[in-house]
């Protein structure tokens, strides 16, 4: 039982952390833009087949595969930058369905370019040799991939926390997603601060596609299990409230871990009650956001 535990913990965790990875630029996005993209996993795909590209089925070291992950990042950064301009931008002042129909278009457009460029074969990526091992913990045994990405996933709550919360880039977008029009009079850029937001929230997807691309295997398909979960993290956390998400992530991981070591029979179905319950006893979520994130 002592053994299952120590399991269901890191392996909760690492799921956790890496449903956080996902959901970080989704809520992102959300609390200051108040735009529920849905193209958000698709990106996220799109970053994991451009890591692949550059750095192969076996990257040669630990910091290769952090460099990749990081250019990544910056490939569907461009692409959120190109998007901005040509989609949400010219959607700033419109009623919510035109976004999510806006966006549900757009998941469906990348998920055509990915097979025409890629194929709708299925891939698989080494994790660095570094962390391509396991090492013993009490009586079980914990992939170091595994710990990275927990490791990972904390270091990239802790910046959105330093820089939402203990710098000036953090008041200012916070400025702008209380009272765009106040933030406009005093001065403060509000279109691009808009822009740059939506920018860093398909950075954050990019990133995250290359650090969890040997999570599994690589297809058309890969963002569709984690976006599912990140939309669950962001109601459950509280509609735009990273805090709350980052927390949600944790309780998602160790629920579902929980669950399939427990109660393999029932695969699945903890994650759901947990909403439900959320849903009902705190529909606001766990840390709902004064305003936005």
């Amino acid at each position: 039982m002592i053994n299952q535990s120590v399991f269901v913990l890191f392996n909760g965790l690492a799921s956790g952390m890496a449903f956080f990875l996902v959901a970080a630029g989704l809520t992102w996005v959300f609390g200051i833009l108040k735009i529920l993209n849905l193209a958000h996993g698709a990106f996220f795909m799109l970053g994991a087949y451009i890591a692949y590209t550059i750095g192969g089925a076996s990257p040669g070291s630990l910091w290769t595969f952090i460099g990749v992950a990081l250019l990544a990042a910056i490939a569907i950064g461009i692409m959120g930058l190109v998007t901005d301009k040509f989609v949400l931008g010219r959607l700033r002042n419109v009623d919510y369905h035109y976004v999510l129909i806006a966006t549900f278009g757009l998941m469906l457009f990348c998920e055509g370019v990915a097979k025409a460029i890629w194929g709708s074969d299925y891939y698989s990526v080494m994790p660095p040799p570094e962390v391509d091992m396991a090492v013993k913990i009490g009586s079980s045994y914990i992939s170091l991939y595994t710990i990275l990405v927990i490791f990972i996933g904390l270091a990239a709550f802790a910046v959105l926390e330093l820089i939402m919360n203990r710098m000036w880039a953090g008041k200012i977008m916070r400025a702008v997603a209380n009272d765009p029009w106040m933030a406009g009079t005093i001065g403060i850029n509000v279109p691009m601060v808009l822009m740059l937001s939506v920018v860093a929230s398909f950075a954050l997807a990019g990133f995250a596609g290359g650090i969890l691309v040997p999570n599994q295997t690589l297809s058309v398909h890969v963002g569709s299990s984690f976006i599912l979960y990140a939309f669950l993290a962001v109601v459950i956390g509280g509609l735009g409230s990273i805090r709350g998400t980052f927390v949600a992530c944790i309780l998602l991981g160790l629920v579902e871990s929980a669950n399939a070591t427990f109660l393999p029979e029932y695969g699945g179905i903890a994650v759901y009650v947990l909403l439900a319950v959320f849903l009902v006893a705190r529909p606001q979520g766990l840390f709902p956001p004064q305003g936005a994130l």
